[in-house]
């Protein structure tokens, strides 16, 4: 495993993160979602990404269970505010209320004093960012929290959070947004916008949602066990990677196999080693349904692809990129 720091901080994270978004809690029994989170540690992940309202707080309960008995400071452990985590108005959104007592429930379900990360996922149009920004400045000097990140925000909206984190004096280090072969969104304005601030990149969705692992091919049925036969699954395949569930995409993407081959690669690896050469990436975060997946998954870092293998890439699935920067969020 290798490793990079995030943005210009002094942080080092491991090039491939676990995230258990829709795993923990959900899709997984608690031993397999622990055998996972073991099988990340054994390929030397370490860092490892969560949510408050992942699997409705399950994910983080179980990824701190997991993680127990684990060196702390072996770790890097993210996770995030913003989402609807009650029923109440004030159980959601960037309110300083509502800030504090998310970070301390996250803080009691992973089971440890501070989070390296906290992501605020998503803008909060509701609030005034300045109050956002002096509760994270807070968190920080209460060690709580040790550096700030956000998830799908634009470039106007980073550049804005860049210019308080310096009035407030907060370590404003990290980016969370969706990151593919197909989904390039990011490339326009959100990515210049995090070099001019020193802010790195911690992609999700490297297969965009599945497909890019060329499980699904047109005119085939959906394989068993797949994403997309999960009720929760399809909903978010249906509206993160629905445009590509067509014969003309489903048949480009099978056109990859054979290049993947070329670099000794599956196309899974592939699509996670395209994402690392990009030098503003410094982690890709996978999921993972079985420790075999990681294992799998984990051997995409430091793979160094060739410009003409990139070109081809591109050349292939240039009619079904996404590049709209308005799809941001």
């Amino acid at each position: 495993m290798k490793y990079r720091k995030l943005g210009n901080s002094g942080l080092k994270v491991s090039e491939i993160s676990y995230g258990n978004w829709i795993t923990h809690g959900a899709q997984l029994e608690d031993v397999l979602a622990k055998k996972c989170v073991f099988a990340a540690l054994d390929q030397g992940i370490n860092t490892f990404d969560t949510e408050d309202v992942y699997s409705d707080t399950r994910a983080e309960a179980l990824l701190g269970t997991a993680l127990k008995g684990i060196s702390r400071e072996s770790i890097v452990l993210s996770t995030k505010v913003c989402h609807p985590t009650g029923t109440g108005p004030n159980d959601q959104g960037l309110s300083r209320k509502h800030i504090f007592e998310s970070c301390n429930a996250s803080l009691r379900r992973l089971g440890t004093d501070y989070i390296d990360i906290y992501f605020a996922h998503r803008f909060d149009p509701h609030t005034p960012l300045e109050e956002s920004f002096l509760a994270f400045s807070d968190l920080v000097r209460q060690g709580k929290i040790l550096y700030l990140g956000v998830s799908e925000w634009t470039a106007a909206q980073i550049k804005e959070g860049a210019r308080l984190s310096k009035r407030f004096n907060i370590p404003f280090v990290a980016s969370q947004p969706q990151y593919s072969m197909l989904w390039r969104v990011i490339e326009g304005n959100v990515l210049p916008a995090c070099a001019e601030a020193g802010i790195g990149q911690m992609t999700w969705s490297p297969l965009a949602q599945g497909i890019l692992s060329g499980k699904y091919k047109a005119g085939h049925s959906l394989p068993t066990g797949s994403r997309a036969l999960d009720e929760t699954g399809s909903r978010f395949l249906e509206r993160l990677a629905g445009q590509w569930m067509q014969y003309d995409a489903l048949d480009a993407i099978q056109r990859l196999i054979p290049i993947a081959h070329e670099c000794d690669l599956t196309l899974p690896q592939l699509a996670i080693a395209w994402i690392l050469q990009n030098n503003q990436v410094s982690s890709v975060i996978i999921g993972a349904s079985q420790p075999e997946q990681i294992q799998e998954n984990a051997r995409a870092s430091g793979i160094v692809l060739q410009s003409s293998i990139m070109q081809r890439i591109d050349e292939i699935l240039d009619p079904f990129i996404e590049r709209n920067p308005e799809c941001t969020g």
